[in-house]
């Protein structure tokens, strides 16, 4: 029995995209006041941004959303320990307040406090580093909203072994625990979209802009091809806001390379472990001499990065190389007091940072803040920044685009509320937190199956219920990933806008780096399930699994590569599945 599509708002099903497609493509001139490119945490926030300030909204992606930069951070929601040493305190105030504004009003479902020991090894290092903490806690305390953590505190070597004893103690004199928080990215940039797409925006995945649409001197939209069934569209916008990230430069050079942004690529890779391989209820941050080392918890497994390197090769791809994984092992292991290897890594996934630069410093050193610019009338660009940082962005971006409205048409475009406006999920969330138990017995589910799905979902922890209730086979655990229901892959594709494979293994869920098969085992399970919903022949769902398992083998022997030229021509073998099966357009 299959499960039909859904059609309702902040709904991204197929239904979903074909109607925004189908809006799109017949957008006449002065239709649609804001046409924002790019489907990363930047992009959903200007989207959700505009459309709650009462501007008509479209989003495009090419690939799907948060498939770039904004799946693979270190998935931290914090000010940024690091800025405080660059004295960029209004970096760090600013993304403090963001913070407290995402654990307690906006997204309490989604972001989550996380503790952290700071390891001192010096006498001296005690009052330096309490120092920096207390001002971060500070800074906290008196921002506009609620902190939304512990403060820090002061350990001494025995506290330290009780709370960490893998960690190497010998040489330390104690650690500071302090606290700041944690977000699923690819979930928080899904969740956003659906929210823009609840106030009313058109999101339109695996849409891709080849050019722009100009009047004289101003951009009156872009060309664009749609990647699921090869058509070209012209989408007309009063304005449009480029938030490409690492592919800024490139929609630059679309519009004549005027634009005065230069984004330079910097590759941070992440290693995943299973928890019991470091036992600690806390994660660790260290300096390293490139970059700053973090051991953060995440669920049943531990997230270890990153690095901080220049990267001008693929950007869609970026790949880890086995001297990225290396450096990352070696650095953890001199905290550890059984080292880790190449066996204890589950999953490996490598990002891009899109840092604003104009001169040849590291790109460790180049700062986080963001910038907005309008090249040319009708086009605004946005890059840089953080992803604590997404919704100040957001609003700075839509600032300019309000402006270049206000200017051509005396429109009055009213100041931005995304502070008052939470993401789907959030309202009724602690509720549903306190019914947990309630929800436990009415499903048959187990309570730590609740809670998993209370931090997925948050209250829309119902829906999900509601195809188990539907369906009881749903409420089984997925083959080859026990910690997810076959629900979760069914509501993917109904209500979260995954229309691929890939999308539901490494985005909608992290089955991609969360088990030693790299997903492989839960992939052609997963694939049927999709199938139904999506309509697949079984040529296209083999098509599907084929092509992920060979993804999956091409970044293990890019993992292999001890350079980064090797690496990325391993991983580049195996192209996204749109430009890899344009044959089978019709099966779909």
């Amino acid at each position: 029995m299959g499960v039909m599509s859904v059609t309702a708002p902040g709904v991204l099903g197929p239904d979903a995209r074909d109607a925004a497609i189908g809006s799109l493509s017949g957008t006449a001139a002065g239709d649609l006041d804001v046409l924002v490119v790019g489907g990363g945490v930047v992009g959903a926030g200007v989207a959700l941004d505009a459309v709650t300030r009462g501007l008509s909204t479209a989003l495009v992606e090419q690939r799907d959303l948060g498939s770039g930069t904004s799946s693979r951070s270190s998935k931290l929601v914090h000010g940024g320990l690091r800025y405080l040493e660059m004295f960029d305190f209004a970096l760090v105030r600013e993304a403090l307040e963001e913070r407290g504004l995402l654990l307690t009003r906006l997204a309490p479902h989604l972001v989550k406090p996380v503790p952290f020991l700071y390891p001192l090894t010096k006498t001296y290092e005690r009052p330096y580093v309490g120092a920096g903490l207390a001002l971060y806690d500070t800074m906290a305390a008196l921002g506009k909203y609620d902190m939304g953590v512990p403060r820090h505190r002061h350990l001494f070597r025995r506290q330290v072994r009780r709370i960490a004893p893998d960690l190497r103690t010998d040489e330390l004199t104690g650690a500071i625990r302090y606290y700041d928080a944690q977000v699923d990215d690819a979930r928080l940039v899904m969740t956003l979209a659906r929210t823009a797409a609840r106030h009313g925006a058109q999101v339109a995945t695996r849409t891709k802009v080849t050019g722009f649409l100009r009047e004289g001197e101003r951009v009156v939209g872009v060309r664009a091809r749609d990647l699921e069934n090869g058509r070209d569209l012209e989408i007309r916008a009063r304005v449009v806001v480029n938030a490409a990230g690492v592919w800024t430069d490139e929609i630059q050079d679309m519009v004549g390379g005027r634009g005065a942004l230069h984004v330079q690529a910097s590759k941070g890779i992440h290693l995943v472990v299973p928890r019991d391989r470091i036992r600690s209820e806390a994660g660790f941050i260290t300096k390293t001499e490139k970059s700053v080392l973090f051991v953060i918890p995440w669920g049943r497994h531990w997230i270890i990065g990153t690095t901080d390197t220049a990267w001008d090769l693929d950007k869609a791809h970026p790949a880890a190389s086995k001297s990225d994984i290396d450096y990352v092992l070696a650095h953890v292991n001199t905290l550890l007091n059984e080292p880790l290897d190449h066996s204890d890594v589950e999953g490996v996934y490598a990002g891009l940072r899109p840092l604003l630069t104009g001169e040849s410093e590291p790109t460790s050193k180049i700062s986080r803040e963001h910038t907005v610019v309008t090249p040319v009338p009708g086009l605004v660009m946005i890059a840089g920044g953080k992803l604590t940082t997404y919704r100040v962005m957001g609003r700075d971006a839509v600032d300019a685009a309000a402006h270049s409205l206000q200017t051509t048409s005396n429109a009055t475009v009213r100041p931005s509320i995304t502070d008052r406006v939470p993401l789907l999920g959030a309202e009724g969330y602690e509720a549903r937190s306190n019914q947990r138990v309630l929800l436990a017995r009415r499903s048959g589910l187990h309570v730590a199956r609740i809670d998993h799905l209370l931090g997925r979902y948050g209250s829309l922890v119902d829906d999900v219920l509601d195809l188990v209730a539907q369906r009881p086979e749903l409420g089984r655990p997925l083959p080859g990933a026990d910690d997810h229901l076959a629900a979760e892959v069914v509501y993917a594709v109904t209500h979260e806008g995954a229309r691929h494979l890939d999308d539901v293994l490494t985005r909608r869920t992290r089955i991609s780096i969360e088990s030693f098969d790299r997903g492989t085992e839960a992939a052609r399970p997963t694939a049927e399930l999709m199938g139904e919903v999506l309509g697949w022949s079984e040529e296209r769902t083999a098509d599907e699994v084929d092509h992920y398992l060979r993804r999956v083998e091409a970044e293990r022997q890019s993992q292999a590569k001890l350079t980064d030229q090797e690496a990325d021509e391993a991983r580049v073998s195996v192209p996204d599945f749109f430009e890899d099966a344009r044959g089978h357009r019709s099966t779909t």
